[in-house]
């Protein structure tokens, strides 16, 4: 006994492929939750985020001068950001304490993905301004993804679909439990 494919109607040609519905990055794609603009006061999100709780926020750690929070989007399972709390385009705007912290936070960040997910390797960096990819160019952040070794597959190159093993706030919960309270000494 064979089984036909499921007949549907108006949803396009009938072929081989499966197909898994992401529909949670339509709001990506429409911009919901970006900045209207250049200013801290205009919507935007890296602004908001301290405010609430880690869980809420999905904040991964706090520091004096910048935060570690998940991605909403995340490119892997663990991709978060390092965002500095103060509203700055640029990353020639921080000043010495905020780019120390934020290389501070960013090597955190890697000990924390590597203790709790057994990272192989990172990709790590900014997109400066929107022409250059950044999604939320008005304030500043640094992202740091985790990689392991075959985590690229058919599914994000034929089926531009990312497929996440675990919920972000689990996540958030993982890497929050990982954080080392200092550094080792080099």
């Amino acid at each position: 006994m064979t089984s036909e494919p499921e007949q549907q109607i108006g949803v396009g040609t009938p072929d081989a492929f499966q197909r898994l519905w992401t529909p949670h990055r339509m709001a990506y794609i429409q911009g919901e939750n970006k900045p209207s603009g250049p200013e801290s006061g205009d919507g935007c999100p890296f602004c908001v985020i301290p405010s609430k709780s880690d869980e809420d926020g999905l904040v991964v750690a706090r520091g004096e001068k910048v935060y570690a929070v998940l991605n909403l989007y995340p490119y892997n399972g663990g991709h978060l950001m390092v965002v500095p709390y103060r509203h700055v385009a640029d990353y020639t705007e921080l000043d010495g304490p905020e780019t120390a912290e934020l290389a501070d936070f960013t090597k955190r960040a890697m000990v924390a993905l590597r203790a709790a997910s057994g990272a192989h390797g990172f990709n790590i960096g900014m997109n400066q301004g929107a022409d250059a990819g950044a999604g939320i160019a008005a304030h500043l952040h640094q992202h740091v993804v985790p990689r392991w070794g075959g985590d690229t597959n058919f599914m994000p190159v034929v089926g531009h679909t990312k497929v996440l093993p675990q919920l972000l706030g689990d996540t958030r919960a993982m890497l929050a439990g990982a954080w080392p309270a200092e550094l080792p000494a080099v």
